[in-house]
């Protein structure tokens, strides 16, 4: 389990606060969001203030609300860009962001911003797309994050442990918002062998 990490001490110690970067990444089904929300329930309890931020195309379970599969919920704006979160996040002390991969390029630089500034910023999503590969911003955050919590999920094929999200859809669309009827959570044996099934269709 990840323990909220505590900077300071040296002889610095009280002239400045130290902002960092956590990643939550893994496949669907894993957790994710779910670890997102626990983390910012710690910093809610301990009377932090804290803003969380979400994709506005995100509307599965929630217009506003960041909710995880199993329905545990946190409020949350929706945004359409990634610089809206540096114009609302401005009076608080951490900033959580949830599905970064439907966000733009800029969201990178606004998580470095947000550090910078003596904030700590969690921000959550799918490392890799329906195809395996790395997804939207993702890489580069872990680069340059402080923290990065790789969660796993169960392959719903053979019950290993999984961390690709297979696509049931035929959609070839990179972003398809989705659940259990589009997506299953594969470990690399078992999603290697749906692609090649699907390639030979």
């Amino acid at each position: 389990m990840f323990i909220e990490p505590h900077f300071g001490g040296g002889k610095h110690k009280g002239n400045r606060q130290t902002g960092w970067i956590e990643v939550i990444c893994g496949s669907m089904f894993s957790g994710k969001t779910e670890e997102l929300i626990r983390r910012l329930n710690r910093a809610y309890i301990a009377k932090q203030k804290v803003e969380i931020f979400k994709p506005a195309i995100d509307v599965r379970y929630d217009n506003e609300n960041v909710v995880s599969h199993n329905e545990n919920k946190i409020r949350s704006t929706p945004v359409n860009f990634a610089n809206d979160i540096l114009l609302l996040a401005s009076g608080c002390e951490i900033v959580g962001i949830d599905e970064a991969q439907f966000f733009d390029d800029l969201l990178v630089e606004v998580c470095v911003k947000l550090a910078n500034s003596g904030k700590r910023v969690i921000v959550a999503g799918l490392d890799m797309d329906f195809e395996g590969n790395p997804f939207g911003s993702m890489p580069a955050l872990m680069a340059v994050s402080e923290f990065v919590t790789k969660v796993h999920a169960i392959c719903m094929s053979c019950g290993d442990v999984a961390s690709y999200s297979y696509r049931l859809a035929t959609s070839k669309e990179r972003v398809l918002l989705g659940e259990t009827q589009e997506y299953e959570a594969r470990c690399r044996k078992c999603f290697v062998k749906g692609l090649e099934e699907k390639s030979k269709n």
